[in-house]
């Protein structure tokens, strides 16, 4: 079938027919001009709210407007060591991945509170969500990243809230 084809992690000689290069595997934080796009999010442990958001880049600025958006003066805001965090005006919390912290236990009570699993959680169901779409232009990725936000949403959405709702629409 294919004369030519090779066992995986064989040289490749042939200039005329380079192998074919996978999109995407720059290092570092993409930003919206290199055509990956940066998606911010905050989801509350009590509240179960979660804010997902297209930007154009995950700059300190950009990243502390978000948070201060969407959780309340008095929250305690669980980050990992990225320096882009540091403008966050909030109670703060940090686990140092590069110094093999995950998960710290605070208060010697045996419950590792402190961690970015929640969050983390959170970009495994959207890349799950989006992967059957088998790619997405950036142009309509923030409308792919709503009705995501909105289906986790709709699971902390309780009978009050929506007797609310109705009640504010029809009165």
């Amino acid at each position: 079938m294919f004369q030519n084809a090779g066992e995986k992690g064989d040289k490749h000689d042939d200039p005329s027919d380079p192998p074919r290069c996978r999109g995407n595997k720059r290092r570092g934080h993409g930003t919206y001009e290199n055509d990956r796009p940066p998606i911010v999010g905050t989801k509350g442990r009590k509240s179960g709210l979660l804010r997902l958001r297209l930007v154009h880049r995950t700059d300190s600025l950009t990243l502390s407007n978000h948070v201060h958006q969407f959780t309340l003066p008095t929250a305690t805001v669980y980050t990992d060591g990225w320096r882009g965090y540091n403008a966050i005006q909030r109670s703060r919390e940090i686990v140092v991945h590069k110094d093999g912290e995950w998960a710290r236990d605070a208060d010697g009570d045996g419950f590792y509170e402190i961690h970015t699993n929640t969050i983390e959680g959170v970009w495994t169901i959207v890349r799950n969500f989006l992967r059957p779409f088998r790619g997405v232009h950036k142009k309509f990725l923030a409308g792919y990243i709503a009705i995501c936000e909105f289906i986790m949403n709709l699971k902390s959405v309780s009978v009050e809230f929506i007797s609310k709702l109705v009640k504010s629409t029809y009165s």
